[in-house]
């Protein structure tokens, strides 16, 4: 059963994004005006380029956190490359708010690893240290003690750094955070986490967002046919 939701739902006003904007040649986003969410765990699903991470990122800039992760403390730079979406982003809250919360991205975090040991040090807690472990390990430690219940958390193809059987770890972790009152907003291609029981999965495929059944994924669909029928995928795609 879904704890009431941190964020019920988003509305997106377009007044506020520039005529000129890339975002307005962006299929999935150009005539999006507004997503509402379900449950405690929501997947955003579709090909590179449709348009999930931006969508994601301009969320967690919305609800206050720093454009290359962390929390809302997180106050640091390296390179702006957050659209202007975030400006045109109205969150619609639920009566809960947020204990604690997260953004947590992929392609940027060797820099928010870096700024987690330094902010340690300024608080002479010492830090997790995690560049000293490998960048999966270091990614499940850091979700492993930034994750609880009652914390809104957005993660960008998490994913990208973990083989497998780390992600059946990740999975479990999201599950025993979503249990006690987290909510979770994933963009992901990982077949492996989005088979979460009783998650909600939007689809950023065919050009417009829509609900989207497990088996139906991209995702899904493409390791299924690879690990059942390999050698006729594989034959096919080596003699063109």
């Amino acid at each position: 059963m879904d704890f009431q939701l941190l964020i019920n739902a988003i509305e997106i006003d377009w007044s506020k994004i520039a005529p000129e904007s890339y975002l307005r040649s962006i299929p999935v986003l150009k005539d999006l005006n507004g997503l509402a969410f379900h449950k405690s765990v929501t997947f955003f699903t579709g090909e590179n380029g449709s348009g999930k991470s931006t969508l994601l990122e301009a969320i967690a800039v919305a609800a206050g956190y720093n454009p290359e992760g962390g929390t809302r403390n997180y106050l640091f730079s390296t390179y702006d490359s957050h659209s202007e979406l975030y400006r045109a982003i109205r969150l619609i809250r639920g009566a809960r708010r947020p204990n604690w919360g997260y953004f947590l991205r992929a392609e940027s975090f060797y820099n928010v690893a870096t700024k987690e040991e330094e902010y340690g040090r300024l608080a002479r807690r010492g830090g997790l240290h995690l560049h000293e472990k490998s960048h999966g390990e270091s990614f499940l430690e850091l979700a492993h003690n930034q994750f609880d219940g009652g914390g809104l958390y957005l993660l960008d193809e998490p994913e990208a750094a973990l083989s497998p059987q780390k992600q059946l770890t990740l999975l479990l972790e999201i599950d025993r955070c979503a249990k006690r009152g987290a909510q979770f907003i994933i963009a992901t291609h990982s077949p492996i986490l989005t088979a979460l029981p009783g998650a909600e999965i939007w689809s950023f495929d065919e050009g417009h967002i829509h609900p989207c059944a497990y088996e139906e994924t991209g995702s899904y669909r493409v390791t299924e046919l690879f690990i059942n029928r390999r050698e006729q995928v594989l034959r096919h795609l080596l003699e063109e």
